[in-house]
C-alpha cells in the first residue's frame, strides 16, 4: 500500500513538530549562519584590504611631494664658470678657463668686447681698469696692440701674473670642444656700440 502525503500535509506534520519541541528549525538556522558567515568575511576581507591601500596612496602621494620637491635633481642645472674659474686665475684668461675645464664645469660664460680696431677680446672693462689700473679705461678705446701690450707689460704688478688677454675665436677654440655650452656676452661699449658687433660674434 501506497501512502502519498502531500506537501500542505508535510509542512503541517513540520510545524505541529516545531510546536512541542521536537522539529528545530534547521533550515532556517542555516541559512542565517551562512549570511552570518559571509557578512563577517566580507568584514574581515575589508579590514585586510584598507591597510595596504591606504599604505599604497599614501606612498604614492609622499613620491609626488617628492618629485615636486626634488624634482630638479632628475635634470640638475648646469655649472657655468663666469669668465672661467678666476679664484687661482685672472677672468678670462686661458689659465682661468683651463682651471674652469679641470674642475668639470658644464658651460663656461666668456665676456666678449670689442676694441677700437674691430677685434673682439674675452674681455670686460671692469677687468681691464683692473689689469690697467684706470678707473676710467674702456676696451673701445684701445686697439689691439694696445690691449696685447697691455697685458703683457702690467702682469708683474697683479696677483695672478698670466693675463694675457686673448681674442674671442683663440677663447673659443680653446674652450668649445670640453663643454656642453658655451655662453657669450656681449659687452656694448665705445667707439661702435652695439653696430655690427652681433654680426662680428657670429662670425667667428
Amino acid at each position: 500500500m501506497v501512502t502519498v502525503i502531500s506537501r500542505w500535509d508535510r509542512q503541517q506534520r513540520q510545524l505541529r513538530l516545531q510546536r512541542h519541541g521536537l522539529f528545530p528549525r534547521k533550515l532556517g538556522l542555516s541559512s542565517s549562519r551562512r549570511k552570518l558567515f559571509r557578512s563577517l568575511l566580507i568584514t574581515l576581507a575589508i579590514i585586510a584590504i584598507l591597510p595596504p591601500l591606504y599604505f599604497h596612496f599614501s606612498l604614492r602621494r609622499f613620491h609626488q611631494i617628492q618629485l615636486r620637491n626634488c624634482g630638479w635633481m632628475q635634470s640638475p642645472p648646469l655649472v657655468c664658470a663666469h669668465g672661467g674659474d678666476s679664484t687661482k686665475a685672472f677672468p678670462n684668461t686661458m689659465n682661468a678657463y683651463n682651471n674652469a675645464l679641470s674642475s668639470g664645469v658644464d658651460c663656461i660664460e666668456i665676456d666678449v668686447s670689442r676694441s677700437s680696431d674691430g677685434v673682439l677680446f674675452a674681455l670686460h672693462d671692469r677687468d681691464l681698469q683692473r689689469i690697467s689700473g684706470n678707473s676710467t679705461s674702456r676696451v673701445g678705446y684701445l686697439t689691439m696692440e694696445e690691449i696685447a701690450d697691455l697685458g703683457s707689460s702690467l702682469q708683474h704688478s697683479l696677483e695672478f701674473h698670466d693675463v694675457n688677454i686673448p681674442t674671442i675665436e683663440d677663447a673659443l677654440k680653446f674652450v668649445s670642444g670640453s663643454v656642453r655650452q658655451v655662453i657669450l656676452d656681449a659687452k656694448v661699449g665705445p667707439p661702435l656700440f652695439e653696430k655690427g658687433l652681433a654680426k662680428d660674434i657670429l662670425s667667428v
